[in-house]
């Protein structure tokens, strides 16, 4: 039987050392919880990190079950993120399944889980069932959400944000984003096309407030998203935070290619251009938690975007 909730008994986070993770384990610790972070390098910085600020470090790997059966030991919650699998991997369904199965065997009561917007919408997409979509990412996605709900949790809460305001930041900005440090923002993405961002901080913010209030956001899909903003926006509010001027270069996908952009990013933008993550911001007021505009978040990572010239 699931144990009773209390602030002494630890919340299991995930991806800790991520942005998402990382976001929750610091909203929880911030709000008097007991933090336990799973990660497989427990002596990395941002594992430390986590450590000084009062969360225990839990040594463990979703590929390795008895690691989490271990890192499950007295914890009344999970939260749970897992990376795409690369191609020909299962990773993301088998690791995901992995830590659903452990919650369950140790008597977890609250699990939040975050996945992406539009996934359980993915068969009305354009073109679906010829490949064009990379599939299996939005099949994934949909199968873990469905397993989370389906586990026999007393509560559960599935939060399915859209793109992170972090990727415009290193380390990922220089895979997605590599001519920033030019001063330009070139993407696929159609001027007019409209991309929802949401602060990974928010998404920790609102797993905190589920765990807190599990009755309330007890069977939830919460879609995540602050604003949503064209690339020349983008543009103009990263050149006012950094000081020097940014545009926004809109090519062809096959440009973008040549240019340097992996091929399945560049797929993603054609993506945002037909379907888009379709998030209803409006409706996120009645969870009364305030979001952070993509102007607040870059005041504090301005600094992390280097603009040569």
């Amino acid at each position: 039987m699931p144990r009773s909730s209390s602030h002494h008994e630890p919340i299991l986070v995930a991806g800790a050392t991520g942005a998402q993770g990382g976001a929750t384990a610091r909203a929880l610790l911030a709000h008097g919880h007991a933090v336990r972070v799973l990660t497989r390098q427990p002596n990395a910085a941002a594992a430390q990190a986590l450590a000084r600020s009062g969360a225990q470090v839990a040594a463990g790997d979703m590929d390795d079950p008895a690691s989490l059966d271990v890192a499950m030991a007295g914890v009344r919650g999970v939260f749970s993120v897992q990376l795409p699998s690369h191609p020909g991997k299962d990773s993301e369904r088998e690791q995901a399944f992995a830590l659903i199965a452990a919650a369950r065997k140790a008597g977890v009561s609250h699990f939040v889980h975050t996945s992406v917007a539009q996934a359980g919408k993915h068969t009305a997409f354009p073109r679906w069932g010829t490949g064009y979509w990379m599939e299996k990412y939005w099949t994934d996605k949909w199968d873990v959400e469905e397993a989370v709900r389906h586990a026999g949790f007393s509560h559960w809460t599935v939060l399915k944000p859209a793109f992170l305001m972090e990727n415009y930041v290193p380390p990922k900005s220089a895979f997605m984003f590599p001519h920033l440090g030019q001063g330009r923002v070139l993407t696929a993405f159609k001027p007019t096309t409209r991309l929802q961002l949401i602060a990974a901080d928010d998404i920790g913010t609102f797993a905190c407030a589920a765990f807190e209030a599990p009755d309330r956001f007890d069977r939830q899909d919460i879609d995540l998203a602050a604003e949503d903003l064209t690339m020349d926006e983008v543009a103009a509010k990263i050149g006012r935070a950094v000081g020097k001027p940014i545009v926004a270069q809109s090519v062809s996908p096959d440009a973008a290619v040549a240019a340097g952009l992996f091929p399945g990013w560049v797929r993603s933008q054609e993506w945002s251009n037909e379907v888009s993550y379709g998030a209803d911001i409006g409706a996120l007021a009645k969870w009364s938690i305030p979001l952070t505009s993509f102007d607040d978040w870059l005041k504090g990572r301005a600094a992390q975007i280097v603009v040569n010239g």
